[in-house]
């Protein structure tokens, strides 16, 4: 009798552990049924989706390209190209002015010195061996020395005319740009509005979708050729302003010479 109570005992203690394991399943598989069917009762939300961040992300040139796309190619291209254009020739002059640009007082020194040590020909070398609009002014009126300072004066002047227009070379075709840019973006603008009239005398009747195209054309045209041409004209004023202070070094850089040359001539 006792051993059937302790194989009992021993019996209810292995099997206790189990049960304890499959209340413990049922409980944790009760527990996820009841959260899918709530998952599942619930309505669903739809993902919100910012406007506003997405055109944030669109960087510059994609908004440039849309526009220009929106703008009608065929009225878009002809103001491009005058910018391209435009540019090119503004960055061109710029190099150019900027290698013209001499140090007038450095040269009037070497001149001055090379007069006192070689006399003529020792200046004439200085200025041939220096770049710039100065110094070619400097070599021709040094050629004209021995026909008196007269005729310096006169190879002086009628040179530096010759380097003026050299330095002026290329800006008539930035103003020919700075004026047709607007002009092609007004045409595109008459043409979009023909076209928007056109559409509605075809319809015959006033709505903003048949207008929209039309006019969207009108306006951007417009923007893009006043954009362009108050580019061009900021690199035109620069390039103004420019070769207006290397005229006025070439001036006062040639009276020091005349100078200098009398000077030199008087102590001989």
């Amino acid at each position: 009798m006792k051993k059937l109570i302790a194989l009992f005992m021993l019996s209810g203690m292995l099997a206790f552990p189990v049960i304890t394991k499959a209340q413990d399943a049922a409980a944790d598989s009760a527990a996820t049924e009841a959260v899918q069917e709530a998952v599942e009762e619930a309505p669903a939300t739809p993902a919100v989706v910012d406007d506003e961040i997405v055109a944030e992300e669109k960087t510059f040139h994609q908004v440039i390209k849309e526009k220009f796309i929106e703008g009608d190619p065929v009225w878009m291209a002809p103001v491009l190209i005058c910018l391209i254009l435009g540019l090119a020739i503004a960055i061109e002059r710029i190099f150019t002015l900027n290698l013209a640009t001499t140090n007038t007082k450095k040269l009037l020194t070497k001149v001055e010195d090379a007069l006192a040590q070689g006399g003529i020909e020792a200046a004439k070398d200085v200025t041939k061996n220096t770049k710039g609009p100065v110094a070619s002014i400097f070599t021709q009126g040094l050629m004209r020395y021995t026909e008196g300072i007269e005729m310096v004066e006169k190879s002086i002047i009628s040179y530096g005319s010759v380097e003026m227009g050299r330095l002026e070379r290329g800006l008539v075709w930035i103003s020919l740009f700075i004026a047709l840019a607007p002009m092609l973006g007004f045409l595109g603008t008459v043409i979009g509005m023909i076209q928007a009239f056109d559409a509605i005398e075809a319809a015959g009747d006033i709505s903003p979708s048949l207008v929209a195209s039309g006019i969207k054309v009108a306006l951007l045209t417009t923007v893009a050729g006043l954009i362009v041409a108050i580019i061009l004209q900021l690199f035109y004023n620069y390039l103004i302003s420019k070769i207006d202070g290397l005229v006025n070094d070439m001036e006062d850089a040639s009276i020091s010479l005349v100078d200098l040359l009398v000077k030199h001539k008087l102590s001989k």
